[in-house]
């Protein structure tokens, strides 16, 4: 079986999405299959949109066995905010429009403006060795430039296309965050593949109801692989970065989304009442978040440490050396971060959005709030830094939910009965014929 993976961004890059690949792919290559990932060159997520990020200028690349293609992209002349305003003008066209199916050609050709890949269409006609391609699974719906084009290849040599949204849900009863999910392009995206994988029950139970048949989903989750995380240093952390107080770590995207300038603030209240903690943060660091930094006073700045971009030996020093990890994100469709902080023993907290209330569960494994409460945040974060014994019996809690049920030995199996069920000749017939929906027992979410 030769499997084709559609990502926007991939390793070295430390992506959620990338990770879901990387561990499918390798257990695919173990087994004997073929791999190939298609991507961009992009190393920042804002290099799709804005010139001066960094890239990865190896078109050609392997992996543990998995073959790599990077694409180079181009942009609309213009300042990075020419993606932003695309992006809403489509979801005012869906929203007038009442997400009318009629809108989808228009918003097809809109999400194919920018970022544009000039060299995919010349690839996927000459390239030989997509011959014997017998599964196509993209993902990011958010990002459809990319996906939109390889439906249509999937579709035009009747190869079952499989996708994994990774839907972010944002607030209850806010759309203002899902929208960019769920416009009607997408929805025809999802209504015209085979297979659609969703990280929680939450996501299924949305999209069935924005359209998608629920005989389409399968509600299968990501994981970890506990032996993969151990190893940490946490002192050789706190020398490095000069820390002798109670530590609050959060891990991803420094960003207004991800709850990073709540965490913050919060911290503030926490600093302005006495207790002594500093707050690290390891990823990328979104502009906006490096302005709000640059406002804080010096007082502030002695109690944070922005690490960025750190190895991966680094990242599990980190997590050996927090009592506590705080993502109060309203754009994760499941939050891997999390279960990596419980196979380091730590208590988390999250916010009440997105996928996360059913990977976290409020008062045994950790504390939910809501998003942008700091007062909320704040109290929590407190708590569980005085009360160290619960921080220990949640973190444990936790880990023990992981070694359960979380982890990719445990999830493979579900996703490879997935391509089992679509990569004989008699289901690539009958998943790849136009306008035929199709009809399939939905994977039960035990969790």
């Amino acid at each position: 079986m030769h499997v084709l993976h559609i990502v926007q961004l991939y390793r070295p890059v430390p992506s959620g999405a990338a990770r879901y690949f990387i561990e499918i792919g390798q257990r695919l290559v173990a087994e004997g299959h073929r791999v190939t990932v298609l991507t961009t060159h992009a190393f920042d997520l804002e290099h799709l949109w804005a010139t001066g990020q960094r890239s990865i200028d190896v078109p050609w690349d392997a992996h543990d066995g998995v073959q790599v293609r990077r694409f180079r992209i181009e942009r609309l002349p213009g300042p990075p905010l020419v993606y932003p305003v695309l992006r809403r003008l489509m979801v005012e066209i869906a929203r007038a429009s009442g997400q009318s199916p009629r809108v989808v050609p228009l918003l097809q050709r809109m999400a194919r403006l920018t970022p544009r890949l000039p060299d995919l269409a010349g690839y996927l006609a000459q390239n030989t060795d997509l011959a014997d391609v017998s599964l196509v699974h993209s993902t990011n719906i958010s990002l459809d430039f990319f996906i939109l084009p390889l439906l249509d290849w999937a579709r035009t040599h009747q190869i079952p296309h499989i996708i994994t949204p990774f839907v972010h849900l944002g607030e209850p009863h806010d759309r203002r965050i899902v929208r960019y999910y769920t416009m009607p392009h997408q929805i025809a995206v999802m209504q015209q593949s085979a297979t659609v994988i969703t990280q929680t029950q939450r996501e299924g139970r949305f999209l069935e109801q924005a359209g998608v048949p629920a005989s389409l989903l399968r509600t299968i989750g990501v994981g970890v692989t506990p032996a993969e995380l151990s190893g940490g240093d946490g002192v050789r952390f706190r020398q490095q970065h000069n820390i002798t107080t109670p530590m609050v770590l959060t891990i991803g995207v420094a960003a207004f989304d991800k709850g990073t300038i709540h965490v913050v603030q919060a911290m503030q209240q926490l600093w302005a009442r006495g207790i002594a903690a500093t707050w690290v943060q390891v990823g990328p660091v979104m502009d906006h978040f490096q302005r709000f930094m640059q406002q804080l006073p010096a007082t502030d700045h002695a109690h944070i440490r922005l690490a960025g971009f750190v190895s991966n030996q680094e990242r599990l020093d980190a997590l050996a050396a927090a009592d506590l990890f705080v993502l109060p994100s309203r754009t994760d469709s499941f939050g891997i971060v999390y279960l990596e902080a419980w196979c380091a023993g730590l208590a988390v907290i999250g916010a009440a959005a997105g996928g996360v209330p059913e990977v976290i569960r409020h008062g045994v494994n950790g504390l939910l709030v809501g998003f942008g409460d700091t007062s909320a945040l704040a109290t929590a974060i407190e708590r569980l830094l005085r009360d160290r014994e619960l921080a220990r019996a949640m973190g444990a809690a936790g880990r023990a939910r992981v070694h359960r049920q979380l982890t990719w030995d445990h999830l493979y199996g579900h996703v490879r009965q997935v391509y089992a069920e679509l990569s004989t000749p008699a289901a690539q017939t009958h998943h790849t014929k136009p306008g035929i929906i199709t009809k399939k027992q939905n994977v039960s979410d035990t969790r």
